[in-house]
């Protein structure tokens, strides 16, 4: 079952707490203080891989401790440092305080860390309490407790193209014959219940491409299943939005699809976008004029089905792309 949110207790290790000790050693009759620190606490640290894709590991498993730092011992021993925590997450989670809504994170790359909850330090030992008058002190300090917190984990995918389309347009299918992906496909609304990612690839270039459940009008105030996974192309760089060319209004339908982003996130509706007409095997070459005079030039005419017309839209993806890039390095 695909997780993407998801609820987690962190604490880290309390310090150690400073010694008192005297120095105690035979023809030495007046050894000093030599009550070692306390050693730190250790970290809570969450590290982002590529190994798990989904957040599943926490279903269960929610409360995290890292290790207490040891006291201080004599002859100006410290105590030894507790050991952090290192807890995997997917790329491209998003780590949020749930007492204050600041988002501590965000995984973007694979092997980021973040340090969410630090170890309290280690408390004096009593030799740092010595003084020409005092040269005997009992003072130590305590170890200081580690933080603690409550976080939100959000899994937002990362992927180069976010595909777009209503229930039944052929995205499981399209995302099947560019990619080794194989998501479920059959004729019936919502075969897409989760996000599916596939790489897609053109002579020396490779594409993420993630697949979310198909959006029907509404779906922005809660309506179908797409709503919840929208987050999920919100990184991607471009949209391609997928039009089932058989629809009696090819065109209401891709309108209905950018209002419904629109209305979820202006940000997404900023985004630039391809436009492809799928099951044009299902049509006549009239209708296929008709959607031309229509749609205009810029959209592309293709069956997932029988991977025509794909070279060509991902040729277009690719360069697309690339102008892109260019426009962030600008």
């Amino acid at each position: 079952m695909f997780l993407d949110s998801v609820r987690i207790f962190v604490k880290a290790g309390n310090g150690g707490n400073g010694a008192v000790h005297f120095h105690r050693e035979k023809f030495v009759p007046a050894g000093g203080p030599d009550g070692g620190d306390g050693g730190k606490g250790g970290d809570v640290i969450l590290k982002a891989t590529n190994s798990v894709h989904t957040l599943s590991n926490f279903r269960f498993r929610k409360r995290f401790f890292a290790q207490n730092g040891e006291p201080g011992g004599k002859n100006n021993r410290s105590g030894r440092s507790g050991k952090d925590i290192v807890l995997l997450v997917p790329t491209g989670t998003v780590v949020i305080d749930e007492a204050t809504g600041k988002v501590i994170a965000d995984l973007k790359e694979e092997r980021e860390e973040a340090v969410v909850a630090r170890g309290g330090k280690g408390g004096l030992g009593n030799q740092h309490f010595a003084t020409p008058r005092n040269q005997a002190p009992t003072k130590y300090t305590s170890g200081e407790p580690g933080e603690e917190k409550t976080l939100r984990l959000e899994l937002k995918l990362i992927a180069d193209v976010g595909l777009v389309g209503r229930p039944n347009a052929g995205k499981s299918t399209l995302i099947s014959a560019i990619s080794s992906a194989h998501p479920k496909v059959a004729e019936y609304p919502f075969t897409t219940i989760e996000p599916v990612l596939g790489t897609a690839n053109l002579d020396d270039t490779s594409i993420v491409v993630a697949d979310i459940p198909g959006l029907i009008d509404g779906a922005s105030k809660g309506k179908g299943l797409g709503i919840k996974f929208l987050k999920h192309i919100e990184r991607t760089r471009l949209l391609l939005f997928l039009i089932d060319a058989t629809d009696e209004n090819p065109q209401k339908s891709l309108e209905m699809l950018k209002r419904e982003l629109a209305n979820y996130s202006p940000m997404l509706s900023r985004k630039r976008y391809i436009v492809a007409l799928n099951k044009i095997d299902l049509i006549t070459n009239e209708k296929k004029k008709q959607l031309r005079s229509v749609f205009g030039n810029e959209i592309f005419l293709i069956s997932a089905l029988r991977k025509e017309g794909i070279k060509k839209l991902l040729r277009a993806v690719v360069h697309t792309l690339s102008e892109i890039k260019e426009d962030e390095t600008d």
